[in-house]
Order: C-alpha cells, then sequence, then structure tokens
C-alpha cells in the first residue's frame, strides 16, 4: 500500500497578494462592463499605505484607477487612507496588430495547463479545495459576523494523508489569521475551530491524529499590506490546483481573455474535467502551447497518469471532435468578454460552487 502526505495553501482576499489581484481584476470587470473588446494588462503592487497601479490598457471605457483601487480595499475590509501612484500605457502597437484580426489571435506566446481528478465531488484536488474553502470562509463569516474577532489577512493550509492515490484522512490543518488585539488565544482557536473548520471540514475526515494549528506564531493583529507588501500574480499555485496539477508561465488576474495565459488555462480545466466526468480517466491533465497571433494551440497533451478507462487514442479523438480550442472559440464558448472576473481573484478559479463558471460545466 503506497501512502503519503500531500499539502496545499491558500490565502484570503485580505492577503497583500490577493488584495492586488481583486483590484487587477476590478478593473478589469470595470474595463469589459463598458467596452467588451478592451484589451487589459493592468497590475498593482501595495506597501503599508501606497498603491502603485501600472500596465498596459487599449479600452473604450473610462477608468478611475484610484477609485476602483479604493473601492476593492474597502470592500475587503480596510479602512484606512491609501495614496496611489497610477502609470498605465496603451496596449503595444504590435501585439495590437497581431491580435486584432478578422478572428482574435492569441496575445502571447505561453503553456498552460488544466487538471482534473475524481477524488472530490468539484473534480479538484482535495488539499487545495479544502484550503479554498477554509479561506473562504474565514471571510465570509468575518464579514457576517458582526461579533468575530477576525480581521482580513489570512492563510490556510491542509495537509491530506492518500493511500494508493485515494485521500483517506487529514493529517493537519493550519490557519494563519489575522485578529483584534482584544481576543485570547484560546478564544480565537475555539472560533475558528467551530466557525471555520467545522464548517467546511466533513467529520469524517478528521480523527484524533489530526493536528489542528492555529496562530503558530503568536498574535497576528499586523496584517494585509501593514504587514507585508503584495504583487499582482504571486498566488498562482492558490489560483489552480494547490501543485499538484502543474501551472502555466502567466497568472490570470489583469488580463483580458484575449490573453491565454487565462482563457486557455480556463479551456485547459474545461476540457480535463469533461473527460473526468465521462468517466474516461481518474485524473488527467492537459497542457496546451501557444504563438502570439496564431488561432491555434501548437501543441495539445494529454496526461492520465494511468488512470485511463479506455484507450488514450479515444481520449483524444473524443477531445479533437468535442472541443474547439482556436482562442476566438474559446472566448466565444465560454463567454470570456464579461465582468466576471473579480470574485475569482480570491479563493481559486476552479472548482468553484459558489459562483457560477461557464469552464467548469459538464457535458451532458
Amino acid at each position: 500500500m503506497k501512502k503519503y502526505l500531500f499539502t496545499s495553501e491558500s490565502v484570503t482576499e485580505g492577503h497583500p497578494d490577493k488584495i492586488c489581484d481583486k483590484i487587477s481584476d476590478y478593473i478589469l470587470d470595470e474595463a469589459l462592463r463598458q467596452d467588451k473588446t478592451s484589451k487589459m494588462a493592468v497590475e498593482a503592487t501595495i506597501k503599508d499605505d501606497l498603491i502603485l497601479i501600472y500596465g498596459e490598457a487599449s479600452t473604450k471605457a473610462k477608468l478611475d484607477y484610484e477609485k476602483l483601487a479604493k473601492e476593492v480595499l474597502k470592500d475587503i475590509g480596510y479602512n484606512e487612507e491609501y495614496h496611489v501612484i497610477v502609470k498605465v500605457g496603451m496596449q503595444s502597437k504590435e501585439i495590437n496588430k497581431a491580435v486584432e484580426k478578422d478572428t482574435i489571435m492569441a496575445g502571447d506566446q505561453g503553456i498552460m495547463f488544466g487538471y482534473a481528478t475524481n477524488e472530490t465531488k468539484e473534480l479538484m484536488p482535495m488539499p487545495i479545495m479544502l484550503a479554498n474553502k477554509l479561506a473562504y470562509n474565514l471571510t465570509k463569516v468575518r464579514k457576517e459576523d458582526k461579533d468575530s474577532p477576525l480581521l482580513p489577512d489570512g492563510k490556510t493550509e491542509v495537509t491530506v494523508e492518500y493511500q494508493d492515490d485515494i485521500p483517506k484522512r487529514i493529517d493537519t490543518i493550519i490557519i494563519a489569521s489575522q485578529h483584534k488585539k482584544e481576543v485570547s488565544s484560546k478564544e480565537l482557536r475555539k472560533y475558528i475551530i467551530e466557525k471555520v473548520i467545522n464548517k467546511v471540514v466533513p467529520s469524517n475526515l478528521i480523527d484524533d491524529k489530526t493536528n489542528i494549528l492555529i496562530n503558530t506564531s503568536g498574535s497576528f493583529t499586523v496584517g494585509g499590506s501593514f504587514g507585508d507588501s503584495g504583487t499582482t500574480g504571486r498566488k498562482i499555485v492558490c489560483d489552480t490546483y494547490g501543485g499538484m496539477g502543474k501551472v502555466g508561465g502567466g497568472c490570470f488576474s489583469s488580463k483580458d481573455p484575449s490573453k491565454v495565459d487565462r482563457s486557455a488555462a480556463y479551456y485547459a480545466r474545461y476540457v480535463a474535467k469533461n473527460i473526468v466526468a465521462k468517466g474516461y480517466a481518474d485524473k488527467c491533465e492537459i497542457e496546451l502551447s501557444y504563438a502570439i497571433g496564431k488561432a491555434y494551440p501548437i501543441s495539445l497533451y494529454i496526461n492520465t497518469f494511468g488512470t485511463n478507462k479506455v484507450p488514450e487514442e479515444e481520449i483524444y479523438k473524443y477531445v479533437n471532435n468535442t472541443f474547439n480550442f482556436s482562442v476566438d472559440n474559446i472566448i466565444k464558448e465560454l463567454d470570456l468578454q464579461r465582468p466576471i472576473y473579480y470574485p475569482l481573484a480570491a479563493y481559486g478559479h476552479f472548482g468553484r460552487n459558489d459562483i457560477e463558471c461557464s469552464w467548469e460545466k459538464v457535458h451532458k
């Protein structure tokens, strides 16, 4: 019997890197709301009370970057005064020329991955699903409970014990949550176990050997950008498969759907999930590669890790007959030119059941 531990982590929307992801995708959503053909790659960096918003934008939208950034911080739960510096230019005309043809072409070269596994109902790896749900619940409880001792910044980590590649139990849960000064460590631990962990983690996965570690460094009252700096695109493992599936060469947040780092990664997940949902394999990973200015991928690789129930030739045939990997089709089929990205900027882009995601749909 093969036994091993696998760990994944997540962070809340109040983590400084996620603040920046959310600012970037809030800006993107507003651009798409006004002009669905917007070409955006506007990122953010934050430290203390200073926010730098920078990048490229080709859009008819009228965007007040400072106002949008401050709205995000308020929505997360930060009410400090922030200073905003903006340095946003036009997207390169050379890139525009390569992308804007009779049909939409890839906005950059790169590699993208999609992954699915049948170990959870969401067809996602269990460690990242639980880590994301814990992070989501930290925020949900904080916002809904007016007496909550929790503050916006936080991290979660879940270690799952596998036997023969099947998750059997949870070995360790780690939570670090920013909190109000007046709460004791004992009170905080009790609150998080009762209000956060017990609401998310199935009781049959926890036993008397499960370690639950909460704020092991002691007090955590200074958080967000005043505890650490943050930048868009630094949490791509949290955004995807928690390390169990590969990640591509670029982040998602800030990028409009002409950027295949985002749109093709969503489509790769869509294809992998449908392969597993149909019972063709227990696990599946899709790799795609694109070249700037080209409509179709340069390569497609399907890996089922030896778990396929039908010959791989049949899986390739199913994929080639069912899915269209052109950038133009991906954008249209998944309906990506709309303001849907802000809620995705924290708690994962895949396996979400709190919001509707077109790339999570399964073919009948």
